[in-house]
């Protein structure tokens, strides 16, 4: 298992995209933005170890995914985590799968299709915006995703203009207080940085889930 963590990390390290240079540091925080995966790292974000890494449905579980919500999975990739939520929110539930990269979007559309779900829908966001409906979203799910945001204030702003009164904000970040989590620090973030940044941008904390081998699940609502 320690193999495959150390493999684990060199792959992330390989695959933070072919995107140019991180975009710079948080204005509040200081925090230095990661690098955006590129289409080159999609192999990496279905890998079987996933399972053992991350326990996605473990996070699911954690979180509460309800029958009939609408869902929006921010910075989904090829969908690892919308077909999931696809699933458990029911053909009377919406997933709305977004992300900034065509390229992701048209695997994941493939993905979704292969699982037979209906109910998810796609959206082409840009680094500022995800584009979402406005104020139909129950809860915003971001895995792995929130610290490679290179506009994360306006990012935040959008999310909360799609989310519902109450609605939830819920980000998956690799623990940065732990220094055994074989991650690349600026893929990583710490309790206190995750709510430096939301807490301005009009996000109540609610509280942080320990239930995962190397991730905080963190909540917020609207």
């Amino acid at each position: 298992m320690a193999q495959g963590r150390f493999v684990t990390a060199l792959l992330l390290a390989g695959f933070v995209c072919q995107c140019g240079q991180a975009q710079g540091v948080h204005p509040v925080s200081g925090r230095q933005f990661a690098q955006v995966m590129g289409p080159g790292g999609a192999d990496w974000l279905v890998r079987p170890e996933r399972l053992q890494e991350e326990e996605p449905d473990k996070a699911l579980d954690a979180i509460g995914i309800e029958r009939g919500s609408t869902v929006a999975d921010v910075g989904a990739g090829v969908g690892y985590f919308t077909g999931r939520l696809g699933e458990r929110v029911g053909p009377q539930g919406v997933v709305y799968g977004e992300d900034i990269q065509p390229s992701m979007l048209e695997q994941l559309r493939k993905n979704v299709r292969e699982r037979g779900l209906s109910n998810v829908r796609l959206i082409l966001g840009d680094v500022a915006d995800p584009k979402l409906p406005k104020g139909e979203v129950d809860l915003v799910l971001m895995v792995d995703v929130y610290h490679e945001v290179s506009e994360p204030q306006k990012m935040l702003r959008g999310i909360r203009e799609g989310l519902k009164p109450g609605g939830r904000l819920v980000l998956i970040e690799y623990r940065g207080e732990d220094a055994s989590v074989p991650i690349r620090p600026e893929h990583k973030m710490t309790v206190k940085q995750v709510r430096t940044e939301l807490e301005p941008e009009g996000f109540r904390f609610e509280k942080t889930l320990e239930v995962l081998p190397w991730q905080h699940i963190l909540i917020f609502r609207k």
